[in-house]
């Protein structure tokens, strides 16, 4: 079948859940700087958040710009991958309602490290459908598909020494996804 409507499906669960984090943000009581300087965490949580549902976003897009058709593995592994992302919201609230405490960002870098093995396990799910060669070729090694998941590791592991080390590390990993790779937009030149 074609990737249309899964395309579709997961865009539409991606701005739920964006909305669900948004929602989140509290809104000062008073109309003073000194009183929207106490959603500062809230925004920097929320937009980490919003990023990593970005590139999220973005390489699924890119990954479907490929895929050729799908199969019903394939769908259960994109729903895996929502179901990891949707809980992006719960954990960036507790995150913030916490003040950044060790236990909650320890889960917010297991729910970070579980929709990695997620977005792996449906790139492998595509790998193996009849549809996935060209996602094969145009990935290749895919480094930084394999880093992310041992700085998440290592970020979880931080977080027993120091939460803003774990969130630091975090950071770093979206801030290595932020450009667009270049790997599928290549090779779909390629192939015109």
């Amino acid at each position: 079948m074609r990737t249309s409507r899964l395309e579709a499906f997961s865009d539409g669960v991606l701005a739920i859940i964006i909305t669900i984090m948004v929602l989140e943000l509290k809104v000062p009581h008073e109309p003073t700087l000194q009183a929207l300087g106490g959603s500062v965490t809230g925004f920097l949580t929320y937009l980490l958040s919003f990023v990593y549902i970005g590139i999220y976003w973005n390489n699924h897009h890119h990954m479907f710009q490929v895929a050729e058709q799908v199969n019903g593995t394939v769908l259960w592994a994109n729903l895996h991958l929502l179901f990891w992302l949707s809980l992006l919201p719960f954990t960036t609230a507790w995150m913030d309602e916490t003040t950044f405490a060790r236990t909650p960002v320890i889960v917010y870098g297991v729910n970070l490290l579980l929709a990695a093995v997620a977005y792996f396990l449906l790139q492998q799910a595509i790998f193996h459908s009849d549809g996935g060669a060209g996602l094969r070729q145009a990935l290749g090694r895919d480094l930084k598909g394999k880093a992310s998941p041992i700085l998440y590791v290592c970020g979880i592991a931080l977080a027993f020494v120091s939460p803003w080390l774990a969130m630091l590390v975090f950071t770093i990993v979206a801030v290595m996804w932020l450009v667009p790779d270049p790997r599928v937009e290549r090779h779909l030149e390629t192939q015109q």
